[in-house]
C-alpha cells in the first residue's frame, strides 16, 4: 500500500511539474493589444494544439506607425491586407527592424494565401532568423505541420542575412519574394538566396500575400508592399 501511494504521489507531482517545464521552456510573451487592427488588415493565428482555445486578438498589437507597422507577439499569426492579392508576376517586400534580439524566433513573408480563416488554409512562406543566419522556406496546406521546401540549417548560416548585433541583438534585413514566369526569388538584403521552380513548390503562388511573425516578436516594418512585376 505504501509503494501504491509513493507511486500515485509520484504521478501527480510529474503531472503538476510538466506544464511548469514547458511554460519554462518557451512560454509566450504576454501582450496587451487593442484587439483592432489597420483598415483592411486581417489576422490569422497558427493553429493550437491539445484542444487548446483560439487566442484572443487582444493577445497580439499589431498597428500602424509612422509610414511603417509595429508587430508585438504573442502567439504566432499571419497578418495581410485583403487588397494584397498577387497573381502571376508580382512580389512582395518588406524590411524588418529589431532592437533586439528576437532568439530563437522566426519572421517573414508569404504568397499564394488561400482560405485563411478556416482549416483549409494554404500559403507558401519564407522566414529568417537573425540570431542564428537561418531561413525556412515552407508551405501549409491545412491546419497540419507546414510541409519544408527548404528546412533551416544552422550549420549552414545564409551569409545574406544581417544578424543579432553583438552588442544589443538588434538587426534590420529586407525580404522579397519574388514570383516570374516559372520560378520563384527568395532574396534577403537584395540577395537571391534561393530560386525554385513553381512546379517545386507544392502549392499556388497566386492569392494572397501578407505578414508572418512567430510569438514573443517585437518588430518595426517598414517598406511593406505588393505589386505587379
Amino acid at each position: 500500500m505504501r509503494h501504491a501511494k509513493l507511486f500515485a504521489f509520484s504521478l501527480a507531482a510529474l503531472a503538476a511539474a510538466a506544464p511548469l517545464t514547458a511554460q519554462r521552456g518557451d512560454p509566450t510573451m504576454t501582450v496587451t493589444g487593442t484587439g483592432k487592427l489597420p483598415d483592411g488588415w486581417m489576422l490569422r493565428f497558427d493553429p493550437t494544439r491539445g484542444g487548446a482555445p483560439a487566442p484572443a486578438m487582444t493577445a497580439v498589437s499589431f498597428e500602424k506607425m509612422g509610414e511603417g507597422f509595429h508587430v508585438k507577439s504573442g502567439p504566432a499569426a499571419l497578418y495581410y491586407n485583403t487588397k494584397d492579392m498577387g497573381s502571376g508576376q508580382f512580389q512582395i517586400s518588406a524590411t524588418f527592424k529589431q532592437s533586439k534580439t528576437m532568439a530563437h524566433e522566426a519572421f517573414g513573408i508569404f504568397i499564394g494565401g488561400s482560405n485563411l480563416q478556416d482549416s483549409t488554409q494554404s500559403y507558401i512562406y519564407m522566414v529568417i532568423k537573425p540570431a542564428d543566419g537561418t531561413i525556412r522556406i515552407a508551405r501549409r496546406n491545412s491546419n497540419g505541420r507546414p510541409t519544408d521546401i527548404v528546412a533551416e540549417n544552422a550549420a549552414a548560416p545564409e551569409a545574406a542575412i544581417n544578424r543579432d548585433a553583438a552588442t544589443d541583438g538588434s538587426a534590420t534585413n529586407a525580404l522579397t519574394i519574388h514570383v516570374a514566369k516559372d520560378t520563384v526569388h527568395f532574396v534577403v538584403n537584395g540577395k537571391l538566396v534561393k530560386a525554385i521552380a513553381k512546379s517545386a513548390l507544392g502549392g499556388a503562388t497566386d492569392g494572397q500575400a501578407g505578414l508572418r511573425v512567430n510569438h514573443n516578436m517585437d518588430l518595426h516594418i517598414d517598406g511593406y508592399a505588393v505589386k505587379k512585376g
